[in-house]
């Protein structure tokens, strides 16, 4: 029963994939009960992913379960669609610099990340707050206040709190989002240079059209430098006015989300023939990129909403926090106690006279066991969070952008970062490209292998070949190469010869020369003779392996001193300077996996084709040998990056054959890639294998150890990265996001669902490795296999996703959310990033590195990826903490007074009478005990030094220990006490007038109160005693004006305060002896830290 697949990968050199024996379908995953399933119709295997998930909830069960909900948001999805109907995208002609010419409206170049208009902001942010069940109810209970029959006290003891919170929710809503149209207004005013007729002219983003001329001289946003080239058509043209003279068109595809490619045609039809030149993304700048050296001229293709980082990006989502979300729930349960109570009150009364009423007078009465003040405290606290966070000077610059989410920086469980985010490895700045970025560790010949220990030996035997043998051939004449001459073993050093050559010709590395003082830089770089001395040399290119490999020849003597479209100059030890013609570039590209240069050395006119890549894809071009393979594994494990390198040399008829083929393909419209790919394909035979070399990652300083502190705080690490697998791969190693022990799991290519299948199962068998998979595979796996495949990826240590576009790395972040239902927070830089950013419950953006985008979007912004350290294990962990203990202090408070409510009115024949009137009520809530509850935002359990020496402690918050049933049901529990004791006790003690029950009771409560809330408290803060004392004394001095609920003369004597003191101890002491007795037999795990 063995089925075996082929899939063929260049050659015909299959690839076999092996269904087992039976023996070994144990341990397989159930994903398909037979291999004839390959064969069917693909249509039914969309359903399989969703057999797994239990059955969805039907009839009244689904829809109070959130069926009513789910309802509301389809039919106002429905409407905003009808609203904003999609109009089809298009391919376009473009014409240079006529903005006017163009067929059809095109949208305006401006951005927008406001989440309101001036007419939906107050409808937004209500329905915001009311779909909260908590704000909800306590509406419906204002209202209620205007029917006569259920007015209970004073309405500004309903209205007063609603009105506050509405207040404070609205006017927060509305900084913020005056904030972001700051921000967007800045961001659409900033100047660019528009090339016209009349000249240059001053132009606002947000102005500019589709046929624009751009002068690019430096734009906010990426720093992974790209060659680009411009139209070679123009290039030609003597002034800049000449653009507007020509009669030329840009034929582009339609706007689509794919940010690595582009295909176009450029069209010149006033010159006899017309020019027709293709374009690819290597003619492109996309929004958001920076030009290294000098100016581009650009036709504007895309605007606005149609630009690729634009429809990339998600629309703003708005955030709430799961410990808001627990809230929610337990609200929802006080809810059903308030009802319960409130029924069997009435049952009680034996239904008597119209009960109804009386119910829902019951209702209102107990109303506080749901405190409207809650909400207020914990917005109150987040912005106390919030605050505290931007003061905080260990993360100098972090910016808080969102203001309802701190607590969610405490219940992380998984980190979605960008490769940037953790390897600072390509963001060296134009001038000052950092040398220890990439360090060149190994060449290896075949034969020889030099380490950094015997770089010594390599320059001293190239110097020497390079003076004593080849200086005296660089005058001769021309020669041609022999292509049939005999196969001699070369000497090492010739061969050190021709691999340094190699390495310093096979490139896309630009030399930069600063400009000196006084010297303008274009003048510098127009002079012939220019000065390539060493000092103020730098390399650009757009990976920082290439820079390493061309630093390396510099410093063996072969050092590259220019270079253009055309050629490239290199100057030998010897101080000669040789130029060679670049004939031919054939990029790096995920599917190739290596790049090549066809070069002319102008002294003997030799043609040669040098390529290198990765190992993978080398191994069949190049000529047979026996080391490769070995040596290849060899280097992986030191953690180096590998490139082999290879050349070719090619007569002047079978170069000529090649350039006109390539030149046909390249213009076809279809299929353009495949065509030109068979082309180069046909050069890549028998390449004689020149060497192979070695480069290592050189990180941030930090980032080891915040990986390794987020990795013990329990904090799964996701990579997701627009980069090539190779590339990916090695920073997961470099930046120990997999430690050395593990095992990393490449998933290999796949297009089918067969493929996917047995991948998947070869996978399965795998444990405790790291997962890297590029995004094409994650595409096909997440199509059949979605529900198996995020299951797997969730038990890895570590998950690399390489060439992810930045739609996946959303969909990535929303697969989690949903599988897994835990927290995620996305990091990222790049305007790439945002989508991702958005749609995690806490984005993170790194200001600085590329552009602001990324910061922008996100609900944090930090400087450094270090600060997100002390960010969630300190601060995180303070606002979370705090949160919930604020939260179940707010409730205890209002269980308390309905407790006391109850009893009051069981004892008085189930009368729906209020135990305390309209101020005693407002004051309760608020001025006597409002400060010292809030202080405990001030609170924190563990010092910030021993939560970031001991990142264990982060497991127990993801738990959501803190805030639970659990907890909430001790404080219920310590309120029905509290209430029963001092209800009961007031009763028992008070003389023969009622008011004095009401005094002896209140000035209990208040009491019993303060004491809690310092019962509560783990750290005292000076501001903590403050809060205490000041309500104390506002209480007291209240009492002297409160003379229609106390009797003056009562409350000044002996009595009075006897009673009062015996009650509030028996009420409290307890509590306090069972706490100690806690701490005693049963401490939390940091307290064994701070002891």
């Amino acid at each position: 029963n063995k089925a075996q697949y082929r899939k063929s990968r260049g050659e015909g050199n299959g690839l076999r994939y092996q269904v087992e024996d039976e023996s070994s379908h144990l341990d397989e995953m159930p994903l398909m009960m037979s291999e004839e399933g390959f064969e069917n119709d693909e249509s039914d295997y969309h359903t399989l992913p969703r057999a797994r998930i239990s059955q969805r909830r039907r009839g009244l069960e689904w829809f109070i379960c959130g069926g009513w909900k789910f309802l509301c948001t389809s039919c106002s999805d429905w409407l905003i669609n009808i609203c904003r109907r999609k109009k089809d995208l298009k391919a376009r002609t473009v014409w240079l610099g006529c903005p006017e010419k163009c067929e059809e409206k095109y949208p305006k170049n401006a951005i927008k990340n406001q989440k309101y208009n001036i007419f939906t902001f107050i409808p937004g942010v209500l329905y915001e707050q009311f779909k909260f069940f908590l704000n909800l109810y306590f509406l419906v209970v204002s209202c209620s206040q205007f029917v006569p029959a259920l007015k209970i006290g004073y309405l500004y003891t309903y209205w007063a709190p609603l009105g506050f919170v509405l207040t404070v929710t609205v006017v927060r809503e509305a900084v913020d989002e005056f904030r972001r149209y700051k921000r967007d207004k800045e961001m659409n005013s900033q100047l660019y240079s528009k090339l016209t007729v009349r000249g240059k002219v001053q132009v606002k983003s947000s102005d500019i059209q589709v046929g624009d001329l751009i002068i690019v001289e430096k734009l906010d946003g990426e720093t992974d430098w790209k060659l680009k080239v411009a139209v070679s058509c123009t290039q030609r043209l003597p002034a800049l006015g000449d653009l507007f003279s020509i009669n030329a068109y840009v034929y582009a595809q339609k706007p689509q989300l794919d940010i690595h490619s582009f295909e176009g045609t450029f069209t010149r039809e006033d010159s006899d023939p017309a020019v027709h030149e293709s374009l690819s993304i290597e003619n492109t700048l996309w929004a958001s990129t920076v030009v290294a050296s000098g100016t581009v001229i650009g036709v504007v293709i895309y605007t606005g909403k149609e630009t690729r980082s634009v429809m990339n990006t998600s629309n703003p989502k708005n955030k709430v926090g799961l410990l808001d979300l627990e809230l929610n729930q337990l609200t929802k349960a006080l809810f059903l106690a308030l009802v319960a109570l409130s029924v069997v009150m009435v049952t009680l009364q034996g239904f008597v006279g119209p009960w109804y009423r009386n119910l829902f007078r019951f209702l209102l009465l107990f109303s506080y066991i749901i405190p409207i003040s809650l909400r207020v405290n914990l917005d109150m606290g987040k912005a106390a969070y919030g605050w505290m966070i931007m003061k905080d000077d260990n993360i100098p610059g972090t910016v808080v952008r969102t203001s309802t989410i701190p607590e969610e920086l405490g219940r992380l469980v998984y980190l979605l970062t960008d490769k940037t985010g953790i390897s600072d490895m390509r963001l060296y700045s134009p001038r000052t490209l950092t040398q220890n970025e990439m360090i060149f560790k190994r060449l290896h010949l075949g034969t020889v292998s030099y380490g950094t220990d015997t770089m010594d030996e390599i320059q001293i035997r190239y110097r020497w070949i390079s003076i004593h043998v080849l200086s005296p051939f660089l005058n001769l004449p021309s020669r041609k190469p022999q292509s049939s001459a005999p196969k001699v073993r070369k000497s090492v050093s010739s061969r050190i010869h021709e691999a340094v050559k190699a390495i310093a010709l096979c490139h896309n590395v630009t030399p930069v020369y600063e400009s000196r003082a006084g010297v303008s830089a274009e003048t510098e770089y127009a002079e012939v003779d220019q000065d390539f001395s060493d000092e103020n040399r730098t390399y650009q290119a757009s990976s920082p392996d290439e820079v390493a490999l061309v630093q390396w020849t510099e410093s063996v003597g072969l050092t590259l001193v220019n270079r253009d479209l055309t050629s490239m100059q290199l100057k030998t030890p010897g101080g000669h300077i040789l130029t060679y013609y670049i004939l031919q570039i054939f990029p790096f590209t995920s599917e190739s996996k290596r790049m090549g240069i066809i070069v002319r050395d102008e002294s003997s006119g030799e043609i040669t084709f040098y390529m290198k890549g990765a190992d993978v894809a080398m191994s069949t071009i190049v000529q047979y040998n026996d080391w490769l393979e070995e040596e290849c594994g060899n280097m992986a494990r030191e953690g180096l990056r590998t490139l082999v390198v290879a050349k070719k040399s090619l007569t002047e008829e079978q170069y000529q054959d090649f350039e006109s083929r390539y030149n046909q393909a390249k213009l076809s419209i279809h299929d353009r890639n495949l065509k030109v790919a068979a082309v180069v394909e046909s050069l890549e035979r028998e390449m004689e294998l020149l060497c192979l070399t070695g480069v290592e990652d050189q990180l941030q300083a930090d980032v080891r150890p915040t990986l390794e502190m987020l990795r013990n705080a329990g904090i799964k690490i996701w990579m997701l990265t627009g980069d090539k697998l190779e590339t990916a791969t090695c920073i997961a190693k470099s930046s120990h996001l997999v430690s050395r022990n593990q095992d990393i799991h490449i998933f290999r290519p796949v297009a089918t669902r067969g493929e996917a299948h047995l991948e998947l199962n070869a996978f399965r068998r795998k444990h405790d490795c790291a997962l890297v998979i590029s995004g094409d595979s994650l595409e096909v796996c997440l199509k059949y296999y979605e529900h198996e495949f995020v299951e797997l990826a969730c038990q890895c240590p570590a998950v690399v996703c390489c060439r992810c576009s930045p739609t996946q790395k959303a969909h990535i972040v929303k697969l989690l959310q949903h599988h897994t239902g835990k927290r995620t927070c996305a990091i990222g830089d790049g305007g790439n990033d945002v989508s991702m950013i958005q749609a995690a419950d806490c984005g993170i953006g790194i200001e600085g590195k590329e552009g602001k985008q990324a910061s922008l979007a996100a609900d944090f912004s930090i400087t450094q990826f270090k600060h997100i350290g002390r960010l969630l294990m300190v601060h995180g962990r303070n606002s979370y903490k705090r949160s919930a203990a604020l939260g179940q202090f707010v409730m205890h408070r209002g269980l308390i007074i309905s407790t006391m409510q109850a009893v009051f009115s069981s004892v008085f024949y189930f009368a729906s009478v209020p135990l305390y009137q309209g101020f005693l009520m407002v004051g309760y809530a608020t001025i006597y005990t409002m400060f010292p509850v809030f202080s405990l935002v001030l609170d924190q359990d563990v010092k910030p030094e021993m939560a970031l020496l001991y990142p264990e402690l982060y497991k127990d918050l993801t738990k959501g220990r803190s805030l639970s049933f659990k907890t909430f049901l001790i404080w219920v529990l310590i309120s029905i006490y509290q209430g029963g004791i001092l209800m009961y006790g007031a009763l028992l003690l008070f003389e023969s007038e009622f008011v004095h029950v009401v005094a002896i009771s209140f000035t209990a409560l208040i009491l019993t109160e303060l004491l809690m809330v310092a019962l509560t408290i783990r750290t005292w803060h000076w501001l903590m005693v403050v809060a205490e004392f000041l309500s104390l004394g506002c209480y007291v001095a209240s009492l002297a004006f409160l003379n229609e609920y106390f009797d003056v003369a009562f409350i000044t004597t002996v009595t009075f305060l006897w009673k009062v003191s015996a009650i509030t101890v028996v009420s409290c002491l307890p509590l306090y002896i069972l706490k100690y007795l806690k701490r005693k037999f049963s401490p939390p795990s940091y307290s064994k830290l701070t002891s």
